[in-house]
Protein backbone atom coordinates (compact mmCIF):
# COMPACT_ATOMS: atom_id res chain seq x y z
CA UNK A 1 0.00 0.00 0.00
CA UNK A 2 3.01 2.27 0.49
CA UNK A 3 3.27 2.49 -3.32
CA UNK A 4 0.37 4.96 -3.12
CA UNK A 5 2.03 7.07 -0.43
CA UNK A 6 3.51 9.24 -3.13
CA UNK A 7 1.29 12.33 -3.58
CA UNK A 8 1.65 12.22 -7.36
CA UNK A 9 0.51 8.59 -7.50
CA UNK A 10 -2.36 9.33 -5.11
CA UNK A 11 -3.59 12.19 -7.30
CA UNK A 12 -3.50 9.95 -10.38
CA UNK A 13 -5.44 7.12 -8.71
CA UNK A 14 -7.94 9.26 -6.79
CA UNK A 15 -9.05 11.38 -9.77
CA UNK A 16 -10.98 8.58 -11.58
CA UNK A 17 -11.95 6.88 -8.29
CA UNK A 18 -13.60 9.93 -6.72
CA UNK A 19 -16.72 10.07 -8.97
CA UNK A 20 -17.41 6.38 -8.35
CA UNK A 21 -17.00 6.83 -4.61
CA UNK A 22 -19.32 9.85 -4.63
CA UNK A 23 -21.87 7.91 -6.69
CA UNK A 24 -21.82 4.95 -4.31
CA UNK A 25 -22.28 7.37 -1.41
CA UNK A 26 -25.34 8.93 -3.05
CA UNK A 27 -26.89 5.51 -3.79
CA UNK A 28 -26.32 4.29 -0.22
CA UNK A 29 -27.86 7.44 1.26
CA UNK A 30 -30.84 7.33 -1.09
CA UNK A 31 -31.58 3.70 -0.20
CA UNK A 32 -30.90 4.20 3.51
CA UNK A 33 -33.07 7.31 3.80
CA UNK A 34 -35.91 5.63 1.89
CA UNK A 35 -35.86 2.58 4.17
CA UNK A 36 -35.53 4.82 7.23
CA UNK A 37 -38.66 6.76 6.30
CA UNK A 38 -40.54 3.61 5.29
CA UNK A 39 -39.78 1.81 8.57
CA UNK A 40 -42.77 1.69 10.94
CA UNK A 41 -42.74 3.51 14.30
CA UNK A 42 -41.27 1.48 17.14
CA UNK A 43 -43.75 0.15 19.69
CA UNK A 44 -41.84 1.89 22.52
CA UNK A 45 -39.96 4.77 20.90
CA UNK A 46 -42.49 5.70 18.24
CA UNK A 47 -41.09 7.87 15.44
CA UNK A 48 -38.16 8.83 17.69
CA UNK A 49 -36.56 5.56 16.59
CA UNK A 50 -35.68 7.25 13.27
CA UNK A 51 -33.03 9.33 15.04
CA UNK A 52 -31.14 6.04 15.41
CA UNK A 53 -30.53 5.94 11.65
CA UNK A 54 -28.60 9.21 11.91
CA UNK A 55 -27.08 8.87 15.37
CA UNK A 56 -25.66 5.34 15.31
CA UNK A 57 -23.86 5.63 11.93
CA UNK A 58 -22.45 9.03 12.96
CA UNK A 59 -21.09 7.53 16.19
CA UNK A 60 -19.60 4.59 14.28
CA UNK A 61 -17.84 6.84 11.76
CA UNK A 62 -16.64 9.18 14.54
CA UNK A 63 -14.79 6.28 16.19
CA UNK A 64 -13.64 4.77 12.90
CA UNK A 65 -12.27 8.14 11.78
CA UNK A 66 -10.21 8.46 14.96
CA UNK A 67 -8.82 4.96 14.46
CA UNK A 68 -7.89 5.94 10.90
CA UNK A 69 -6.35 9.20 12.12
CA UNK A 70 -4.27 7.36 14.73
CA UNK A 71 -3.07 4.75 12.23
CA UNK A 72 -2.10 7.42 9.70
CA UNK A 73 -0.35 9.35 12.48
CA UNK A 74 1.61 6.24 13.49
CA UNK A 75 2.71 5.63 9.90
CA UNK A 76 3.69 9.27 9.51
CA UNK A 77 5.59 9.24 12.80
CA UNK A 78 7.55 6.06 12.12
CA UNK A 79 7.87 5.74 8.36
CA UNK A 80 7.65 9.43 7.37
CA UNK A 81 5.41 8.63 4.41
CA UNK A 82 4.45 11.93 2.77
CA UNK A 83 0.76 11.10 2.44
CA UNK A 84 0.23 9.83 5.99
CA UNK A 85 0.37 13.25 7.66
CA UNK A 86 -1.91 14.69 4.98
CA UNK A 87 -4.44 11.90 5.57
CA UNK A 88 -4.39 12.33 9.34
CA UNK A 89 -4.63 16.13 9.18
CA UNK A 90 -7.60 16.06 6.80
CA UNK A 91 -9.42 13.27 8.67
CA UNK A 92 -9.55 15.25 11.93
CA UNK A 93 -12.14 17.92 10.95
CA UNK A 94 -14.35 15.22 9.42
CA UNK A 95 -14.11 13.10 12.56
CA UNK A 96 -14.98 16.11 14.70
CA UNK A 97 -18.02 16.81 12.50
CA UNK A 98 -19.35 13.26 12.81
CA UNK A 99 -18.68 13.27 16.56
CA UNK A 100 -20.63 16.51 16.96
CA UNK A 101 -23.49 15.05 14.91
CA UNK A 102 -23.56 11.95 17.11
CA UNK A 103 -23.59 14.06 20.28
CA UNK A 104 -26.40 16.32 19.03
CA UNK A 105 -28.62 13.52 17.73
CA UNK A 106 -27.97 11.47 20.85
CA UNK A 107 -29.15 14.37 22.99
CA UNK A 108 -32.27 14.80 20.86
CA UNK A 109 -33.02 11.10 21.32
CA UNK A 110 -32.23 11.17 25.02
CA UNK A 111 -34.71 13.90 25.91
CA UNK A 112 -37.89 11.91 25.12
CA UNK A 113 -36.38 8.53 26.05
CA UNK A 114 -34.43 9.37 29.21
CA UNK A 115 -36.07 12.63 30.19
CA UNK A 116 -32.79 14.54 29.81
CA UNK A 117 -30.59 15.84 27.00
CA UNK A 118 -27.39 14.88 28.79
CA UNK A 119 -26.11 12.51 31.45
CA UNK A 120 -22.54 12.43 32.73
CA UNK A 121 -22.22 8.68 32.36
CA UNK A 122 -19.28 6.71 30.96
CA UNK A 123 -20.43 6.48 27.34
CA UNK A 124 -21.51 10.10 26.89
CA UNK A 125 -18.54 11.56 28.79
CA UNK A 126 -15.96 9.48 26.92
CA UNK A 127 -17.60 10.37 23.62
CA UNK A 128 -17.46 14.05 24.52
CA UNK A 129 -13.76 13.52 25.26
CA UNK A 130 -13.40 12.14 21.73
CA UNK A 131 -14.74 15.44 20.40
CA UNK A 132 -12.20 17.37 22.49
CA UNK A 133 -9.40 15.10 21.24
CA UNK A 134 -10.32 16.00 17.68
CA UNK A 135 -10.36 19.71 18.55
CA UNK A 136 -7.01 19.40 20.33
CA UNK A 137 -5.48 17.65 17.33
CA UNK A 138 -6.72 20.38 14.98
CA UNK A 139 -5.52 23.10 17.36
CA UNK A 140 -2.01 21.62 17.51
CA UNK A 141 -1.73 21.62 13.72
CA UNK A 142 -2.79 25.27 13.61
CA UNK A 143 -0.63 26.36 16.56
CA UNK A 144 2.74 25.15 15.20
CA UNK A 145 3.97 26.89 12.07
CA UNK A 146 6.50 24.26 11.01
CA UNK A 147 4.49 21.46 9.32
CA UNK A 148 6.93 18.71 10.27
CA UNK A 149 6.89 19.63 13.96
CA UNK A 150 3.12 20.14 13.88
CA UNK A 151 2.61 16.68 12.37
CA UNK A 152 4.80 14.99 15.00
CA UNK A 153 3.15 16.78 17.94
CA UNK A 154 -0.36 16.08 16.62
CA UNK A 155 0.55 12.44 15.94
CA UNK A 156 1.66 11.93 19.55
CA UNK A 157 -1.62 13.41 20.80
CA UNK A 158 -3.58 11.18 18.42
CA UNK A 159 -1.79 8.04 19.63
CA UNK A 160 -2.29 8.93 23.30
CA UNK A 161 -5.98 9.49 22.62
CA UNK A 162 -6.44 5.98 21.21
CA UNK A 163 -6.94 4.73 24.77
CA UNK A 164 -10.32 6.48 24.73
CA UNK A 165 -11.73 4.23 21.98
CA UNK A 166 -12.02 1.05 24.11
CA UNK A 167 -13.38 3.18 26.95
CA UNK A 168 -16.18 4.37 24.67
CA UNK A 169 -16.82 0.84 23.43
CA UNK A 170 -16.96 -0.92 26.80
CA UNK A 171 -18.18 1.91 29.04
CA UNK A 172 -21.72 0.54 29.12
CA UNK A 173 -20.33 -2.72 30.53
CA UNK A 174 -17.90 -1.18 33.01
CA UNK A 175 -20.14 1.45 34.63
CA UNK A 176 -23.76 2.07 35.49
CA UNK A 177 -25.27 4.09 32.66
CA UNK A 178 -28.52 5.23 31.09
CA UNK A 179 -27.12 4.27 27.72
CA UNK A 180 -28.33 0.92 26.42
CA UNK A 181 -25.85 -1.91 26.02
CA UNK A 182 -24.73 -3.54 22.79
CA UNK A 183 -27.77 -4.38 20.68
CA UNK A 184 -26.28 -5.24 17.26
CA UNK A 185 -22.89 -6.99 17.43
CA UNK A 186 -23.63 -9.22 20.38
CA UNK A 187 -23.57 -12.88 21.26
CA UNK A 188 -26.97 -14.34 20.51
CA UNK A 189 -27.67 -12.01 17.60
CA UNK A 190 -29.02 -8.48 17.25
CA UNK A 191 -31.83 -7.24 19.45
CA UNK A 192 -33.05 -4.88 16.71
CA UNK A 193 -35.72 -6.07 14.27
CA UNK A 194 -34.69 -6.53 10.64
CA UNK A 195 -36.99 -3.70 9.52
CA UNK A 196 -34.74 -1.31 11.48
CA UNK A 197 -31.48 -3.22 11.06
CA UNK A 198 -31.33 -2.97 7.25
CA UNK A 199 -31.70 0.82 7.02
CA UNK A 200 -29.23 1.12 9.89
CA UNK A 201 -26.60 -0.94 8.06
CA UNK A 202 -27.17 0.88 4.77
CA UNK A 203 -26.96 4.29 6.44
CA UNK A 204 -23.75 3.18 8.18
CA UNK A 205 -22.34 2.23 4.76
CA UNK A 206 -23.42 5.60 3.39
CA UNK A 207 -21.78 7.48 6.25
CA UNK A 208 -18.56 5.48 5.81
CA UNK A 209 -18.49 6.14 2.07
CA UNK A 210 -19.21 9.83 2.73
CA UNK A 211 -16.26 10.04 5.11
CA UNK A 212 -13.83 8.56 2.59
CA UNK A 213 -15.26 10.65 -0.26
CA UNK A 214 -14.81 13.88 1.70
CA UNK A 215 -11.41 12.71 2.95
CA UNK A 216 -10.24 12.12 -0.61
CA UNK A 217 -11.44 15.58 -1.67
CA UNK A 218 -9.71 17.22 1.30
CA UNK A 219 -6.47 15.32 0.71
CA UNK A 220 -6.40 16.29 -2.96
CA UNK A 221 -7.01 19.93 -2.00
CA UNK A 222 -4.21 19.82 0.59
CA UNK A 223 -1.75 18.36 -1.92
CA UNK A 224 -2.63 21.00 -4.50
CA UNK A 225 -2.23 23.77 -1.90
CA UNK A 226 1.20 22.45 -0.91
CA UNK A 227 2.25 22.34 -4.54
CA UNK A 228 1.05 25.91 -5.02
CA UNK A 229 3.02 27.08 -1.96
CA UNK A 230 6.14 25.32 -3.21
CA UNK A 231 5.81 26.93 -6.63
CA UNK A 232 5.20 30.34 -5.03
CA UNK A 233 8.48 29.99 -3.12
CA UNK A 234 10.28 29.05 -6.35
CA UNK A 235 10.92 25.43 -5.38
CA UNK A 236 10.47 22.26 -7.46
CA UNK A 237 7.03 20.79 -7.98
CA UNK A 238 6.14 18.71 -4.88
CA UNK A 239 4.95 15.18 -5.61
Amino acid sequence: MFAYANPKRFMEVSAPLLPWLAGATAVAFAAGLYLSVAAPPDYQQGDTVRIMFIHVPAAWVAMMAYGFLALASLIGLINRHPLADVAAKQAAPLGALFTALALITGSLWGRPMWGTYWEWDGRLTSFLLLFFLYLGYIALWNAIENETRAARAAAILALVGVVNLPIIQFSVQWWTTLHQGESILRRGGPLIAAVYLWPLFIMAAGYTLLFFTLLMVRMRTEILQRRARTLAMGGPNAG
